[in-house]
């Protein structure tokens, strides 16, 4: 035998001198492929792993089924999953000042003093993620569902998915109010993400979010029963997709997801069992006039309604309860869509019913006159609104500074503090005329792939008026700066009253202010006046600038915003309510979302999920829009801020020249609106 490794090994078992006659020696070779998740082996085997495979190969992600099969196999699924996020944020702002005096040439005297302000805020996220059925697969996705079991502290996120759900506990803590930070807590591990709390229509999203009753676990805003079924009962429907019996209407997980334009409208009408729950009618009035006009909506529902009573040959008593319905459907609309009940076409609708409701005993006499009161008193206020916008927007701009008030904003408004909270009530105040459907409307005007015209639809203006407002805020706190001409100190001393307000805005919660304040001191006849932004105490400015930084689609006012909607929503004073969004980014958002996906399915069905999600955006906007001003308010300074003329661009152009004077590259442009605006002037 000639191995001696062999050899050796008997010799160390049997003793010396031993002799190997005879061996066998086999040589066994095994590969598999291993996937490590956290240290845990998994191996690549059968059609996941060749999935598995040929995505690392190609450097493509695999489908989300076959990457939970993975995480269950790991045991990342089957097991609880603590998910942390942290927050750090310091800031120091270090001010050195130093003084010499001179005598002569000679200096006699030097004095410095230096201050250093520190802040620090930071915030840690826990999440506890347990499965729900022991690792039992869900039937549709093969997945494991999962919840979570946290306590709740201050704060409670909530955001909306299918399935899966969380509830966050939020430890937070400040050495400054003034720095609200916001801690973006959404990336979350694929496969795992929130589900929120119900929205009301009616009610807040920030009350759903509080965390007061943390066992009351609400549906999310995707929901609606299905026709037949009284709302009053809690019934679950099946996990899968299944259509209704006539094919006309889609459900998942118990939610209605698509549906032709004929079922939608019946899901609508109610009847003597049934009543359509309040999160689908807001979502179906919101959208549905991207297909069908309002009146014509109405006109429908009652005639589908009349046709059933018919079918049925039913009894006055349940023509009462139907009639009651309907004027509880015609009270739902009139609350959250009152503008649509402006068209003339609309109201002979109302009118209709009204009328049959007089021949009716009982209590739905009171009721359809209350509802009828109520929408008249809406009506008068937009009237009386839009007569007062129009009013203060007769002599907005100007060309001359001489035509505008020598009276210093920081004179009828003694502090930054009470200007911010007068801004706060003027937001509000605006805010609360905007209508939903304004929304759809400013992302769908007319076009050829829309089924409808909006040019007849559209009721109202004050989404634009809106807008407007942030653009005059801009221009007046320019025109504040730049009317100063012949004092760099005042100038000064108006753009530092100007930062300060806008911080106070920040710690309010009004962040459309503290945008249109930011914009007007970055205006070009502002910025350009560099011997007076040389004099500024710019610190706070930069503060301000970055948590409004329009980088990585305003990444950090996102966060801030995100921290202010936590603050409210745990909020036992009202100043703390407040959460006024940056209103511009807000109409974008809803723009691209309606952009992102399309309305209609190949099948010819309405897109309805993407219609829950545009309902979810407003709802929220309802909510904040909806928050009570609990500041002391100054009809004075309010007045001062909305009609006091300020000057058109070039005019504010022209003043900035004369504050500073042009350099080479501007001169030319210097001499022609100095030609333009006194040729104006002097034909004035």
């Amino acid at each position: 035998m000639d191995d001696s490794e062999i050899q050796e090994t008997v010799e160390s078992i049997l003793g010396k001198g031993a002799r190997v006659v005879d061996c066998e020696k086999k040589s066994t070779i095994r590969e598999e492929e291993v996937l490590l998740v956290n240290g845990c082996p998994i191996r690549l085997e059968g059609a996941e792993g060749a999935v598995i495979r040929d995505a690392l190969i190609h450097g493509t992600a695999p489908h989300s089924d076959v990457l939970n099969q993975i995480l269950i196999r790991a045991g990342i699924l089957s097991a609880p999953v603590r998910l942390e996020t942290s927050l750090s944020v310091k800031s120091t702002v270090v001010t050195r000042e130093q003084v010499t005096v001179a005598r002569g040439g000679r200096v006699v005297d030097g004095r410095s003093r230096e201050t250093k302000e520190d802040n620090y805020y930071t915030s840690t996220t826990a999440e506890v993620w347990e499965p729900s059925g022991c690792g039992k697969k869900d039937s549709s996705s093969g997945a494991s569902s999962l919840t979570s079991v946290t306590k709740e502290d201050k704060f409670s996120s909530a955001s909306s998915s299918t399935g899966r759900s969380s509830t966050t506990e939020e430890d937070s803590s400040s050495s400054s109010v003034d720095d609200l930070v916001g801690n973006d807590v959404t990336d979350r591990i694929s496969g795992l993400s929130i589900n929120g709390h119900e929205p009301t229509i009616f009610g807040t999203v920030a009350s759903d979010q509080t965390p007061k009753d943390s066992t009351n676990c609400r549906r999310s805003l995707p929901q609606t029963t299905p026709p037949g079924i009284s709302n009053g009962s809690d019934v679950h429907s099946s996990a899968e997709s299944n259509p209704s019996q006539d094919n006309s209407v889609m459900y998942r997980e118990g939610n209605l997801v698509s549906g032709r334009l004929e079922a939608l409208i019946q899901h609508m009408v109610p009847t003597a069992e049934y009543y359509p729950d309040r999160a689908f009618l807001f979502a179906f009035l919101l959208t549905s006039r991207l297909f069908i006009k309002p009146h014509d909506l109405l006109g429908q529902i009652l005639a589908f309604s009349e046709a059933q009573l018919k079918a049925k040959q039913a009894p006055a008593k349940e023509r009462a309860h139907l009639l009651a319905r309907l004027v509880q459907l015609l009270g739902e609309w009139s609350e959250t869509f009152p503008y649509d009940f402006r068209d003339e076409r609309v109201m002979s609708h109302v009118r209709d019913v009204a009328h049959r409701c007089v021949s009716v005993e009982g209590p739905v006499r009171q009721e359809v006159s209350l509802l009828l009161h109520n929408l008249l008193y809406r009506l008068k206020k937009l009237e009386q609104y839009e007569a007062f916008l129009h009013s203060i927007h007769t002599e907005a701009t100007t060309t001359s500074i001489e035509a505008l008030s020598q009276t210093e904003v920081s004179e009828v408004c003694g502090s930054a503090v009470s200007l911010a909270q007068q801004l706060t009530h003027i937001e509000l105040e605006r805010l609360s005329y905007i209508g939903p459907e304004e929304f759809v409307q400013a992302f769908a005007k007319e076009s050829p792939a829309l089924e409808t015209s909006f040019k007849d639809m559209k009721q109202t203006r004050n989404l634009e008026s809106y807008v407007s407002w942030f653009n005059r805020l801009s221009y007046f706190v320019a025109t504040e700066v730049c009317k100063h001409i012949k004092s760099k100190k005042q100038r000064v001393r108006v753009v530092e009253f100007w930062v300060e307000t806008a911080r106070e805005c920040f710690n309010i919660g009004n962040f459309n202010s503290l945008m249109a304040i930011i914009a007007g001191l970055n205006m070009s006849p502002v910025s350009r006046l560099k011997r007076t932004w040389s004099k500024v105490q710019c610190a706070k400015f930069s503060v301000l600038e970055h948590q409004m930084d329009p980088s990585c689609n305003f990444s950090s006012y996102r966060s801030t915003l995100k921290a202010a909607v936590w603050r409210s929503a745990a909020a036992t004073d009202d100043s703390q309510r407040i959460v006024i969004p940056f209103f511009s980014l807000l109409v974008k958002d809803l723009y691209f979302l309606n952009e992102g996906c399309s309305n209609k399915l190949p099948n010819g069905h309405i897109n309805f999920e993407k219609f829950w999600q545009l309902a979810k955006q407003v709802t929220e906007f309802i909510t904040w829009k909806q928050v009570h001003c609990p500041f002391p308010k100054a009809a004075k300074v309010i007045t001062y801020l909305q009609a006091t003329p300020v000057l058109n661009e070039d005019a504010l152009s022209l003043a900035s020249f004369e504050c500073e004077p042009p350099e080479n590259h501007e001169k030319d442009r210097y001499k022609s609106l100095k030609a333009e605006l006194g040729n104006c002037t002097t034909s004035n």
